[in-house]
């Protein structure tokens, strides 16, 4: 379940925190040890042979470097293409989401079962109901000819034992793109034409096959050359370093990591709620029927994808991520920014050439927190004095972070604006839902709607990047938005600044 510590968590974790450890000593030559270090002892905890368990791990270091995956084939080091990436203006190279084969199950793909609990009744429902004739008796037991059945589950349902099962590859089912194949050997594979970079492969697969590439060395290489680096810290950050890793505790926190100064990208929210709000008075229903929000890159690049009409009903506002960063360039020309989130895709969306100059590095909240632990970070152990609350953005603004705050956000916007104007809503997340969404806006169910779409279920906070329990995630960003001084994005300090980002 989604927020919870299991093996694939603390596997990440130590991955994360290794590779810190080794960007901050600067002592490159002992990467080739990183798999010891993550994989100690003589004996396998999770897999056949600790050098499997070895093997795979050297892989996941070499990701969450930036690296790309090593060929099966070949004898090639840890670290090699380490001196390549070993500087601070490497990118990410496609493709973004990888599947370690050797790491991967080959996990049944979908298919219905019949289990040991049939009881050879004698109704045989299940038979009955199955439009193809693929169930067969024998021994007073049922079974499935797979060579047959078309899925349709009809006997699943029939069945009053509820003896036959669905299976399906959890990181297939988890792909909105049906962006998730198999291979010759029955492994996953990932056709990177459908996929949108979401990660929700990545945090549903049982065996931790699926990784995203990383930029934690290439940013700290940056911090240790002097660079100034300013953090925008995405506001699903809300209680996903603990309870004692509090708003106020947080710029402490990240200084010791060695940032400049951290920055609530709430603030870009708020500025794109205002850009979004005006686009939607302006062009509907007068110059497009809907207007669909930008903010989500997984979802937008969908829409893309698979709605090409409707690609300028998109909004065309600059994201909050984009927003945040052009403004402190702007007040700060010598800087380079740091967008800390929970998202996977925007580290696809900054790797756009359009987006680079904006936004340097990418990292999940995953990641940071491989940061901390490497620098021994205490968040309670930070004193009062310095406290310094993040306190810029206003509570639309902090709630884009969950389903729903978005386009709550531009409403409140437009009913400021433009007193009486009704605004129809419709919100969808995951990539399935947004996709049905769609379809009934091409049908014209939507027309004069705005629409918006989230890519993982949850919003922001449920993230490919995020650590702790959506639920409670929710539930933090909703505290931490009623909190803010200012409600309406109208009352943003940095509306007047809106002009000059564009």
């Amino acid at each position: 379940m989604r927020g919870f510590p299991s093996s694939v968590t603390g596997i990440r974790k130590k991955v994360f925190t290794e590779v810190a450890r080794l960007a901050y000593d600067g002592d490159y030559d002992r990467m080739e040890d990183l798999p010891y270090v993550i994989v100690p002892g003589e004996e396998a905890k999770y897999r056949e042979s600790i050098f499997l368990e070895r093997a795979i791990a050297g892989e996941r270091v070499r990701v969450a470097m930036g690296l790309p995956l090593r060929p099966v084939d070949q004898r090639t080091l840890v670290s090699e293409g380490l001196s390549e990436s070993a500087i601070a203006e490497k990118y990410y190279e496609p493709p973004l989401i990888n599947i370690i084969n050797y790491a991967c199950h080959a996990c049944p793909t979908r298919q219905y079962r019949i289990t040991e609990y049939c009881q050879g009744c004698l109704a045989q429902s299940c038979r009955q109901a199955c439009p193809k004739d693929a169930i067969r008796f024998v021994n007073g037991k049922c079974y499935i000819r797979q060579d047959s059945c078309i899925k349709c589950g009809k006997c699943a349902a029939a069945c009053n034992y509820n003896a036959i099962i669905q299976l399906e590859r959890p990181c297939q089912r988890a792909c909105g793109m049906d962006a998730i194949g198999s291979d010759e050997h029955g492994r996953a594979k990932i056709d990177y034409d459908k996929c949108v970079s979401c990660g929700m492969c990545l945090v549903n697969c049982p065996f931790g096959a699926i990784v995203d590439k990383g930029q934690i060395f290439q940013l700290i290489n940056a911090i240790r050359q002097g660079d100034r680096i300013i953090a925008i810290v995405a506001p699903a950050f809300l209680g996903q370093f603990g309870p004692e890793a509090t708003p106020e505790r947080l710029t402490a926190a990240m200084k010791r990591l060695g940032f400049a100064g951290v920055v609530e990208v709430a603030v870009g929210a708020d500025l794109c709620t205002i850009e979004e709000a005006k686009d939607f008075m302006e062009k509907v229903p007068a110059q497009q029927p809907f207007m669909a929000t930008s903010c989500c890159p997984a979802w937008s690049v969908m829409a893309k994808k698979l709605f090409p009409q409707f690609k300028d009903y998109i909004s065309m506002a600059l994201t909050p991520m984009v927003l945040t960063a052009r403004l402190q360039k702007q007040k700060d020309p010598g800087c380079r920014i740091a967008f800390i989130g929970p998202c996977a895709a925007k580290k696809l969306e900054a790797s756009r050439r359009t987006i680079r100059s904006d936004v340097d590095f990418v990292l999940t909240f995953e990641e940071l927190q491989g940061m901390f632990e490497a620098k021994g970070v205490d968040f309670a152990a930070i004193p009062p004095e310095e406290e310094v609350p993040l306190n810029e953005g206003t509570g639309a603004g902090r709630g884009f972070a969950v389903t729903g705050g978005v386009a709550g956000a531009v409403v409140e916007a437009i009913g400021r604006l433009e007193p009486g104007r009704e605004v129809k809503v419709v919100s969808a997340e995951g990539l399935q839902e947004c996709k049905k969404m769609l379809m009934l806006a091409k049908a014209g169910k939507y027309d004069g709607y705005l629409l918006e779409g989230m890519a993982c279920p949850g919003g922001c906070v449920a993230g490919a990047g995020t650590i702790q329990p959506v639920a409670k995630s929710i539930a933090a960003v909703g505290k931490y938005s009623k909190a803010a001084d200012k409600q309406n994005a109208l009352d943003s300090d940095y509306e007047m600044d809106l002009p000059m980002l564009d």
